[in-house]
């Protein structure tokens, strides 16, 4: 493969999608730290590089990417050889709609909860949208508890890219000081998850 950098610092969540990912095929990549206390995504070389100012951002080959889940699946359609992802089209589609569900429909409720009390000094956090955000996400975590009933992971027995996303959002949830329902598939997933190397390395850290 031809060299890949990836811009964007370590404790972001969509950047750990795509090192996630690296870690499990084995990619080689250089990191450049960019965004948060690191700066450096407003200026005019990062622009041109992703409009958005946001991470990650990603070359290879003269091919530039943003986007995270488009990311993920771009990289598993051309190094995977069959690894995290399936050749057949109506695998593949169950597998992208977990991503699109992490996007549209779990981000917007537990976002607020993760900016409250990681991002926002105690004494400014609102109570109550900490607690509609948790039990909203906790609702949504029973959809995906009864999904891996079927199986270790969320599209049966091996890790795909279904798993990733909300793989990473699990280590938030089960890290985060706040109340959560009983979800016993879920919680074996999340120690699954927590048992893989490149899960230990690139999610299982500060949280920030």
């Amino acid at each position: 493969m031809g060299k890949m950098r990836i811009w964007g610092r370590k404790t972001s969540s969509n950047v750990q999608k795509v090192l996630w990912l690296a870690g499990e095929l084995g990619l080689e990549y250089e990191r450049i730290d960019v965004g948060g206390p690191f700066g450096g995504n407003d200026t005019p070389e990062y622009r041109a590089l992703n409009p958005n100012g946001l991470v990650p951002t990603v070359e290879i080959d003269g091919l530039v990417l943003w986007e995270s889940n488009s990311i993920l699946r771009y990289l598993v359609r051309k190094y995977g050889q069959g690894r995290c992802y399936s050749t057949d089209l109506g695998q593949a589609a169950l597998i992208d709609r977990w991503l699109d569900w992490q996007l549209g429909t779990f981000n917007p409720a537990f976002t607020p909860v993760f900016m409250q009390l990681v991002r926002t000094p105690p004494e400014k956090r609102d109570p109550k949208i900490i607690e509609a955000g948790t039990k909203r996400a906790g609702e949504l975590y029973r959809v995906l508890d009864d999904q891996l009933a079927k199986g270790p992971y969320l599209n049966g027995a091996e890790l795909t890219i279904a798993d990733i996303p909300m793989g990473i959002n699990a280590y938030r949830w089960f890290n985060l000081p706040i109340d959560r329902p009983a979800l016993p598939n879920l919680e074996a997933w999340y120690k699954r998850l927590a048992a893989r190397a490149a899960y230990k390395t690139h999610v299982m850290i500060e949280i920030e």
